[in-house]
């Protein structure tokens, strides 16, 4: 994921950097990373001592990111990195968020059932747009985070990330991606617990979004200290060059 990731990145700037974020695994992912951050200058590596949960890994992640774009995926080879290219075609001056939308869902028939019910009902729930709530995918720009701050450590973060950004009226477009079979690791969603937990934060997160709506009180920006499983980020000089000579 991390080459697919660089060569990605290099078909649409030479500005670019790769931020992984490694979530206190307790497999051999810290020495790997090492290995290829020597073989790759534009890799940094930032480390969880301790398993923080993905919401938290996402925080960490955007607040590491230092160019004016980011792009953000998972780093179990569901998506294709190199799809990058057709978010980054559609991110024109109007935009501020690409979002992907998973053409067909490769996974097992309970999964594609618990994915459906779940991205229907979070949509009638916070009043959603968007096409795919849960498609980790995403081309947007580094100011989302002057009027988006996010606050979760669990997988509802990718929720509360699309309802701030509805609500914060950031431009949204959506395109087309490919999702394949999980090649690395196993979730940890699909269990009993999991699930219980996961529908607490989600009736948690429309109280305070839907119902008190706190976010929209007060808008801080993302802090420094705190936060892609994977990301790949551009500058802003290359998107403006971009539009200067008709690029896509």
């Amino acid at each position: 994921m991390v080459i697919g990731a660089v060569l990605a990145a290099r078909q649409v700037t030479d500005d670019f950097e790769v931020v992984v974020v490694n979530d206190g695994s307790r497999d051999a992912t810290a020495e790997v990373l090492e290995e290829l951050s020597q073989m790759c200058p534009a890799l940094r590596v930032v480390e969880h001592a301790a398993n923080r949960g993905y919401g938290a890994a996402l925080r960490t992640g955007f607040a590491s990111a230092t160019k004016e774009f980011v792009f953000y995926t998972d780093g179990d080879a569901q998506y294709d990195p190199r799809e990058l290219v057709d978010l980054w075609s559609h991110m024109t001056p109007e935009v501020d968020l690409v979002n992907g939308y998973k053409i067909n869902r490769s996974d097992p028939l309970h999964r594609i059932v618990i994915g459906r019910l779940y991205h229907h009902t979070v949509k009638l729930l916070f009043g959603l747009r968007v096409r795919d709530v849960d498609c980790d995918f995403r081309l947007m720009r580094r100011s989302i985070f002057e009027r988006v701050h996010l606050e979760k450590s669990s997988g509802v973060i990718c929720l509360e990330l699309m309802k701030k950004v509805q609500d914060a009226r950031c431009r949204i477009v959506e395109a087309p991606v490919h999702h394949f079979h999980r090649a690395y690791g196993t979730s940890q969603f699909f269990n009993v617990r999991r699930i219980v937990r996961t529908l607490f934060d989600i009736l948690k997160l429309w109280v305070e979004l839907v119902w008190r709506k706190t976010h929209t009180a007060t808008k801080k920006p993302l802090p420094r200290t705190e936060g892609t499983a994977e990301g790949a980020a551009v500058s802003q000089e290359t998107a403006d060059r971009r539009q200067e000579t008709g690029d896509t």
